[in-house]
Order: structure tokens, then sequence, then C-alpha cells
């Protein structure tokens, strides 16, 4: 199975969450509706600027910790560079 990691965000220089999942579509769409109560419904974090596909779920786990312990100036630098624009990318998963 594989797995994803990606960043959601309120707003450029808002807010950062940074997940793994093996359903991004879903996922994505949980965060962007509020459908389950969690820190991105506290933060209105509706905007996913990253994402980043993994070939399994246990990979895409280890990554995930490793932003988590980044400093936010080198988030932002892994995000800007797939999507300098931090345009929301959920619109392309539905392709």
């Amino acid at each position: 199975m594989s797995g994803w990691v990606y960043i959601m965000t309120n707003r450029p220089n808002g807010v950062l969450y940074i997940g793994a999942t093996s359903e991004i579509k879903a996922r994505a769409w949980q965060h962007r509706t509020g459908a389950i109560p969690s820190f991105t419904k506290k933060y209105g974090l509706t905007r996913l600027v990253y994402v980043e596909r993994h070939e399994t779920m246990d990979s895409a786990i280890r990554r995930e910790r490793t932003p988590k312990t980044w400093r936010r100036a080198w988030k932002i630098r892994l995000i800007m560079e797939t999507n300098p624009n931090r345009d929301d990318l959920y619109d392309t998963l539905l392709a």
C-alpha cells in the first residue's frame, strides 16, 4: 500500500500541519470540510500546499516525522521547491 506525506495550511505564512495518509484524496477532503474534529479544523487548515508520494505507508510515516522536527523556514522551503505560489493542490488530486 502506498502512502502520502502532505502539508495543509490556512493561508500564505499561516499555520502548517504535516500529515501522512494512505488515502490522500479522502484525507484532504476531510481537512477541507472539517469532517473530523482535529487540529486542522480548529485552525481552518483547508489548503493542501504539498504532497509527496511514497511506495509504502511505512516510508511515508518515517518521512512525515522528519519535517515535523524542522524549523519553520525549512518547511516553507520544502513547499516552495514544488509549489512556489503556494497554490491549493486539492484540485490536482481529482484529475
